[in-house]
């Protein structure tokens, strides 16, 4: 099985440079995406011709913002489209999470697929940074709630964060910049340390100069010099069904790479 996760970063935009040639050569059996930033009508009308996928879309009434989008294969399980962040009032308006359960090897795995707060005042002004580690506490929460069901998890994200100074090309300089703040390193480690495993670290705990966000100021991509904010993370039992991971950084439509998992 095939996954791959990308922050297209706006959907519209990703659709006029290849997607659909990317898709069907990728050909993976989930795709996630974060940001599209488009109505699903919009979707409908510029993008979707891709055979042999059912999707779960979630947006709200507000265009341009942080909407998720998860393509799955008609042969696969699913069990329930069940959102637990949605449904939560104080996360609701932002629809940063889409959430599948489906059946592999008579096992359950939920899949995540979000976009994790970004730096910016939310539009009804809520202060971000309260709010993006509010949001940590209720995924670690629910994940330690779903460990106790006996679930595996696979969590792919745009974490908005670089986790370790080797996730990040100028560590120094960014001590005291969102996405690398003290307080966020310690609240993502809290995630991954509890009972999950960053899976590109584990198969790569030494690994420099693998990113998956580069700015479009200042040649950042070209001189290769930003930040690994892109994740795939999975509870510790899962990891022995992981073959390989991969930033395509090759692809180069969005300011993000697209980041492939594949299963045993």
């Amino acid at each position: 099985m095939k996954i791959i996760t990308w922050n297209v970063n706006w959907i519209r935009a990703v659709a006029k440079k290849w997607f659909k040639e990317f898709v069907q050569n990728e050909n993976p059996d989930i795709l996630c995406l974060q940001e599209t930033k488009a109505f699903e009508e919009q979707f409908l009308k510029d993008v979707w011709e891709l055979e042999w996928y059912n999707y779960i879309w979630h947006t709200w009434e507000r265009a341009w913002y942080a909407w998720t989008v998860i393509f799955y294969k008609e042969n696969i399980e699913i069990i329930s489209t069940k959102n637990h962040f949605n449904e939560m009032e104080h996360f609701h308006a932002d629809w940063r999470v889409t959430e599948i359960e489906f059946k592999r090897n008579w096992k359950n795995i939920v899949l995540f697929n979000g976009y994790f707060p970004n730096w910016w005042t939310r539009a009804d002004g809520t202060e971000m940074v309260s709010y993006k580690l509010d949001f940590y506490n209720h995924l670690i929460s629910y994940s330690r709630k779903l460990k106790k069901e006996w679930k595996d998890i696979i969590m792919t994200w745009d974490f908005n964060i670089c986790h370790t100074e080797i996730d990040i090309a100028r560590p120094k300089q960014n001590i005291k910049s969102i996405w690398f703040l003290p307080i966020e390193r310690e609240k993502i480690g809290e995630l991954i340390d509890d009972w999950n495993i960053d899976v590109w670290r584990y198969f790569n705990p030494t690994k420099l100069d693998t990113y998956s966000w580069w700015s479009y100021r200042a040649w950042a991509r070209a001189n290769n010099v930003w930040w690994r904010i892109d994740y795939f993370v999975v509870n510790k039992d899962f990891i022995e069904n992981i073959e390989d991971i991969n930033y395509m950084t090759d692809v180069m439509w969005s300011d993000h790479c697209p980041v492939m998992l594949k299963l045993k």
